[in-house]
Formats: structure tokens, C-alpha cells, sequence
């Protein structure tokens, strides 16, 4: 093993990664992580501090401490009532199950009515039948069997 030397490889270049990208992004991520735990702090210490304390450092002027409570208790609730706004607009719009929009919608691919029936060209090993969605009843049909009527 004299004589035999390794060289390091060449770093791989990745098509369309850009090397010289902006990294705007990350500081503005933190800047904004920055701000927001000093605002954290500086409201922790304006609701814990008493008030001999915040004249000490020569504070004279803050909000009434019912906001310590107030603030946070509206968060919460504004919070909850937009989940439950958009809970209950996803509720309004959706069909009825016995509603055909459930099923069928604009994109569907359905078999033209004309045709005798597009889904026994499945049964020809030599050909190739187009695409389509396959209707609800078809699909009852072969999973559940013909309709009986109980008694």
C-alpha cells in the first residue's frame, strides 16, 4: 500500500441549485424570533413586576395589569372561534351523501352515453379502452351484487 494516495473529491454541483441564493429569509426569521421573545419578556416582566419595581426603572406609564389577563384570554378565543368558523363553512359547502356532487363533479371523466357499454372493452385482452371514472351504481353493483329486497 506504499505509494497510493487518495484525493479528495470535487464537491458535486447540483443542477438548478443556486450557490449565490439570497439569505434574506433567514434574517428575517431571526429578527422576527428576536422581537417577538423580547416582546414576549418585556410583557412577562410588565404583568410580574410590581409597581415599586417598574418606578425603580423609571416606568411611570403602563397599561392597567387586567390586560395581562384580557390579552391572552381574547387570543385563545379567537383562535377557537376562527377553527370553529372555518369547521362549520366546510360543513355549509359539503353535499348531502345522497347528493350526485358527492360522486360526480366537473373534472370527472364519465363514458359517453351513446356508447353500449365502455367497460366490457376491459374484458378484450387486445385492446385498450380510454380512461374513465367509473359511476357510482357500476361500482355498488360489483361490490355489493345485485339489489335484493329484504323483508
Amino acid at each position: 500500500m506504499v505509494g497510493l494516495t487518495t484525493q479528495p473529491t470535487p464537491p458535486v454541483s447540483i443542477p438548478g441549485h443556486d450557490e449565490h441564493r439570497s439569505r434574506a429569509t433567514e434574517f428575517y426569521g431571526f429578527v422576527a424570533w428576536t422581537s417577538t421573545s423580547l416582546a414576549f419578556v418585556i410583557f412577562v416582566l410588565w404583568a410580574v413586576l410590581p409597581d415599586e419595581q417598574l418606578r425603580y426603572l423609571d416606568i411611570t406609564w403602563y397599561p392597567n395589569r387586567e390586560w395581562a389577563i384580557l390579552l391572552p384570554a381574547y387570543s385563545v378565543m379567537v383562535v377557537l372561534l376562527t377553527y370553529f368558523t372555518y369547521f362549520s363553512l366546510a360543513l355549509v359547502h359539503t353535499p348531502a351523501f345522497s347528493d350526485a356532487s358527492a360522486f360526480v363533479d366537473s373534472q370527472a371523466h364519465l363514458a359517453p352515453s351513446d356508447a353500449l357499454d365502455p367497460y366490457l372493452k376491459h374484458g378484450d385482452p387486445n385492446s385498450t379502452p380510454e380512461p374513465h371514472d367509473i359511476p357510482i351504481g357500476v361500482v355498488n353493483r360489483v361490490l355489493y351484487g345485485p339489489r335484493r329486497y329484504r323483508e
